[in-house]
């Protein structure tokens, strides 16, 4: 028997992708001084990024990040459990706890990094699953971050997943196995919907059933809530509703990387077990400078961001509705206009480049089958003349008679 070519399969299922109009490919975006960006050679407006209140280039980052690196240089030079760990990491974990209304906090290098870590901390609770028994239960919410997925597999996990945001079936996943230990686990704004979960009518389901309930809050922190503080916050949640908080600081705050954060004893156990906080160098102090500038400006909001992107989301949707335009029913800066195909929805994010807009189409897997979609999103930052001119252009694309939008 000849054993597969292993590359052979790779370029295959490659090839297979592209066959499906489902290539993805990195382009390179360069910032411009007007908040556009420089894509093969074009100034565009950018509605796709993350940026929701505009921090990125803010004067009091770049300060902040540039006096740390004169001071401390550039990289950390090894992990936080090692050397890495710095006086501005750990104030920036004290900053947020207390934002979070938490005891402590544990930073992590990305958000995708976060949640593998602390997911695998939990579920496995430092001794792996021994032939493959689980020892724990996870239940998500079917349109969760892949991340969250992933940990929750690569922990041993025994892994449930329920409609989307379907309570009651969240519900009846946790009775399948009630004498294992459990973890609900799901976004708190929905990357590619734009949903906010519900988080009350969950944190109920966990108290009846005994679970954990753990919210990935990529998407709200920044943007939802007293102070920024997130959809947690929002929903009047707090640590003994939601005992383990995940957030990112490259969205809303303009930064980048993550943490996690809970109780004391919680937090702690995690850093003993994740081994994506374990074995990995520790984020630029500079950088984390730079993140505490933005927690003080998200949090005092002085300049109105919050305000304005509120504005914005409102002035987008009620353009979008003149125009007969299915958005997704999305209060947040994420706005999905669903499209009839994969092609179909390329085919839109290019003619809206050709006007000069950014907006990313997403096709499977990334959304499920017949999902895809222009995932819009709005900033503080934009104005707006660039927010009517996107609807024109939107306008204008092809209606479903002509296959494109939905």
């Amino acid at each position: 028997m000849t054993r597969p070519d292993l590359l052979a399969r790779a370029e295959q299922a490659r090839a297979g992708r592209e066959r499906a109009g489902l290539l993805r490919r990195a382009r390179t975006c360069d910032v411009l001084a007007d908040g556009k960006r420089l894509v093969q050679g074009r100034a565009l407006v950018d509605f796709c990024g993350n940026d929701y209140l505009g921090l990125a280039s803010h004067p009091d980052l770049v300060r902040a990040l540039t006096r740390a690196a004169a001071a401390e240089g550039v990289g950390s030079g090894a992990a936080h459990l090692v050397s890495g760990h710095r006086g501005e990491h750990a104030a920036l974990e004290e900053e947020l706890a207390a934002w979070t209304g938490r005891e402590r906090a544990l930073l992590f290098s990305t958000g995708v990094m976060a949640n593998l870590g602390a997911l695998q901390a939990l579920l496995a609770a430092g001794t792996p699953p021994a032939g493959g028994v689980a020892t724990a239960l996870c239940v998500q919410d079917k349109l969760n971050h892949a991340s969250l997925i992933d940990g929750a597999q690569l922990a041993g996990a025994d892994l449930r997943r329920y409609p989307h945001g379907d309570v009651e079936a969240a519900g009846r996943q946790l009775d399948t196995r009630p004498a294992l230990p459990a973890l609900l686990a799901t976004d708190g704004v929905f990357s590619m919907d734009g949903d906010v979960a519900p988080l009350r009518d969950l944190a109920a389901v966990c108290r009846t059933h005994r679970a954990t309930l753990y919210v990935d809050d990529a998407h709200g922190l920044g943007v939802l809530g007293p102070e920024g503080a997130g959809s947690v916050s929002a929903a009047g949640l707090g640590s003994a509703d939601v005992p383990v908080l995940m957030g990112t600081l490259g969205k809303a705050l303009g930064c980048a990387g993550a943490f996690v954060a809970g109780d004391a004893g919680v937090i702690d156990a995690i850093a003993q077990f994740a081994r994506t906080a374990i074995y990995t160098t520790a984020m630029p102090a500079a950088l984390a400078a730079a993140t505490r500038a933005a927690v003080r400006l998200v949090r005092k909001d002085a300049e109105g961001r919050r305000e304005r992107l509120a504005a914005n989301i409102a002035r987008f949707r009620a353009g979008a509705a003149q125009l007969g335009l299915p958005l997704l029913p999305s209060a947040t800066a994420i706005q999905p206009l669903p499209m009839v195909g994969a092609r179909a929805a390329a085919a839109a994010a290019s003619a809206l480049e050709a006007e000069g807009y950014l907006v990313v189409a997403i096709r499977p897997p990334t959304v499920p089958q017949g999902g895809a979609r222009l995932r819009i999103t709005l900033s503080a930052v934009h104005t707006d003349d660039r927010i009517d001119g996107l609807l024109d252009a939107l306008g204008r694309l092809p209606r479903p008679a002509e296959g494109a939008v939905v």
